[in-house]
């Protein structure tokens, strides 16, 4: 289905066909073809969507014909909300309205409002208005406490990733803001995941939506492989790797500040180009990070699930997993950052043996086949089976066996 099925304007669709092809959008995706017609028709939505599925222009090629078709006003009245858990994401979706909408007669104002910088710039950039703002849900409310802009006339709100803004604890946050909007609006909810908090968020700030959805399952052009390893040897290994010149880009996942910042220190005395990016960092010097890997400044990127969230990497060849998710949603989150827009990727996950039991509840979440390959030279000094995976809803680890417990199993094996 081409983008010109989607039910767009004619007055705008020339202009939106551009930009799209110039920033190497094809055929809609399956979110797109769905949630497009639907908020074009003014219906409340909630979408299943796992990171990766092109969301984004889901509601944006949408937002923009709202915005065109509107006369313009001066001052500018805020009409469109976007909400988003972290900045990175902020900043994306605030570049996503730049891309869609640079071929348009007239461009939005968009502002983005994020935390972790001085609040001054931004109050500077909503003087005389904005017709968009994409925010943090704590930054919107410092800006409505100083008085820097009115939520009154908001026409749509987007909740982009609710399942994340819940869990990372915006959601006293969210009440306050849903307080401050005009009852009559349309409001669009986009969530990798539909916790009950999320069914009750729908159910407060939603009229009638339609429900959609798509499966949450990597993509075929992402070769996945798990990798074998000691815990303290996967440094080294990751060394070796990375001499291949196919890995001209790697993003890496570790579960921890702290990991982050050893590792980026072992990767950099490795000679590695390496940077970590996490949410100890200034939003100054995270922005920097981001821009110097996609500039290709940097080899490595080696981030937190937090941080990474909106990172969207043009042609990103290689995602690799330093330690597993704790949440086993989180792995298709992590390895969909490689294989966007038809490209292909590869999505290592390094295991060790106290992850075993953890690995294979990911993959039988997700309907894989991977036991974990054991590569030349880095062969694992545990080889112990992993303990049976527990049923329920969140993620375990599984448990390295005790010394006493390996001689025990050793004492056991002796022949009598």
């Amino acid at each position: 289905m081409p983008f010109s099925r989607l039910g767009l304007s004619p007055y705008v669709l020339p202009a939106l066909q551009r930009a799209l092809r110039q920033a190497g959008y094809g055929a809609p995706t399956p979110i797109q073809q769905q949630a497009v017609p639907a908020l074009l028709k003014g219906q409340d939505v909630v979408a299943l969507a796992p990171t990766g599925s092109g969301k984004t222009a889901a509601y944006v090629l949408p937002a923009l014909q709202r915005f065109f078709a509107a006369p313009p006003r001066k001052p500018r009245a805020l009409r469109q909300l976007v909400l988003v858990p972290t900045r990175e994401l902020a900043l994306q979706v605030a570049d996503v309205f730049a891309t869609l909408g640079r071929e348009l007669p007239r461009q939005p104002r968009v502002v983005c409002a994020v935390g972790g910088v001085s609040i001054n710039p931004q109050m500077m950039a909503l003087r005389g208005g904005a017709d968009v703002v994409v925010a943090t849900p704590g930054r919107l409310l410092d800006l409505l406490a100083h008085n820097a802009l009115s939520l009154r006339q908001v026409q749509l709100l987007v909740l982009d990733e609710a399942d994340r803004l819940l869990e990372l604890g915006f959601g006293d946050e969210l009440r306050q803001i849903l307080a401050e909007l005009p009852a009559q609006r349309q409001t669009a909810l986009f969530s990798a995941t539909f916790p009950e908090q999320i069914e009750a968020l729908a159910a407060a700030g939603l009229r009638a939506p339609q429900r959609l959805q798509v499966d949450a399952q990597a993509p075929p052009e992402i070769e996945q492989r798990a990798l074998r390893v000691d815990a303290g040897c996967r440094v080294e290994l990751l060394l070796s790797l990375l001499d291949d010149p196919r890995w001209r880009q790697v993003l890496v996942f570790v579960a921890s500040i702290r990991e982050g910042d050893r590792l980026a220190g072992a990767l950099r005395k490795g000679g590695i180009a390496v940077q970590a990016l996490h949410g100890d960092l200034s939003q100054g010097r995270r922005v920097r990070a981001l821009q110097a890997f996609k500039d290709g400044e940097l080899q490595v990127l080696v981030a937190t699930d937090v941080a990474a969230r909106g990172i969207d990497i043009a042609g990103l060849p290689v995602v690799v997993n330093h330690e597993l998710p704790r949440s086993p949603a989180d792995y298709l989150h992590r390895i969909g950052r490689t294989g966007r827009a038809g490209a292909t990727g590869l999505a290592v996950s390094f295991v060790e043996a106290a992850a075993l039991a953890h690995w294979r509840l990911i993959c039988r979440r997700h309907g894989l086949r991977l036991e974990p390959e054991v590569v030349p030279g880095f062969e694992p000094k545990d080889m112990e089976q992993a303990p049976p995976v527990a049923d329920g809803n969140g993620g375990i680890k599984g448990r390295r066996p005790s010394k006493k417990d390996r001689l025990r199993a050793a004492a056991q094996a002796k022949p009598s």
